[in-house]
């Protein structure tokens, strides 16, 4: 099976409060950015970059910016393209790496860790996130969720030391996202009248810009990760 090409991609990092799937950015892009403005350095890599959306932020902490990817986005912006587990960079390449949201797409997840590993150099840093409760997307190639643990054991194994493994949001903020999740796939797929009449309080009544931000603000006061829609993981290289 082949992966189509010129697949729709996010190419901003922007994202309104009125949006179905503000909560999840919201807590995801603020944890990105705060990894960008510490470890990102140098010669960088954004390994399964799409459109390159975070490039506005890595862009002024880095000297050379390369997009990789196992296919063209819509937008043409991959720079090289080749699958994560057979990256066409020599041996310690790279001062820093930003993957988001991708090995949950490679099955053969231990090679793309080892291929990490390869390229990075000594003392560099990897800026990974991986979607621990998320719906099925981008379907055939949507393979595995990964905990806390998990993550934790594959860096490891293939010589990353932790430097820290973060969740992007907690519980409340995980309920809220599915719950509007389910609510905007029932806008999509019913036609009876009360999914009418739901679709024009949650859009243009804008009842989701609301519940956005209530979540955002339980999440915020009354934490809790047992579940978490996200996490982010910064490694690094030993020297």
């Amino acid at each position: 099976m082949t992966r189509q090409d010129h697949l729709p991609r996010l190419s901003n990092w922007k994202i309104r409060t009125k949006d179905p799937s503000y909560i999840h950015y919201y807590f995801l892009i603020r944890d990105i950015r705060e990894a960008i403005d510490t470890y990102a350095r140098g010669n960088f890599l954004d390994l399964g970059c799409g459109n390159k959306p975070y490039e506005s932020l890595y862009n002024p902490k880095t000297e050379k910016q390369t997009g990789c990817d196992v296919q063209q986005g819509d937008a043409n912006r991959v720079d090289v393209i080749c699958p994560a587990t057979d990256l066409k960079f020599p041996d310690n390449s790279f001062d820093s790496i930003l993957c988001t949201q991708v090995l949950e797409h490679v099955f053969d997840h231990h090679t793309m860790m080892k291929e990490i590993f390869r390229v990075l150099k000594p003392g560099g840093h990897i800026l990974l996130t991986v979607p621990f409760v998320w719906e099925l997307h981008e379907e055939p190639y949507d393979f595995f969720r990964f905990t806390k643990h998990s993550l934790k054991e594959l860096f490891e194994e293939a010589g990353l030391q932790i430097d820290y493994i973060k969740p992007n949001g907690g519980k409340w903020a995980t309920i809220y996202q599915l719950r509007t999740n389910a609510l905007y796939h029932e806008f999509r797929t019913r036609k009876s009248l009360l999914t009418k009449l739901r679709k024009m309080l949650y859009i243009d009544l804008r009842l989701t810009q609301l519940m956005n931000h209530y979540a955002i603000w339980l999440d915020k006061n009354y934490p809790s990760d047992v579940i978490t829609l996200n996490y982010i993981v910064v490694a690094h290289k030993p020297n």
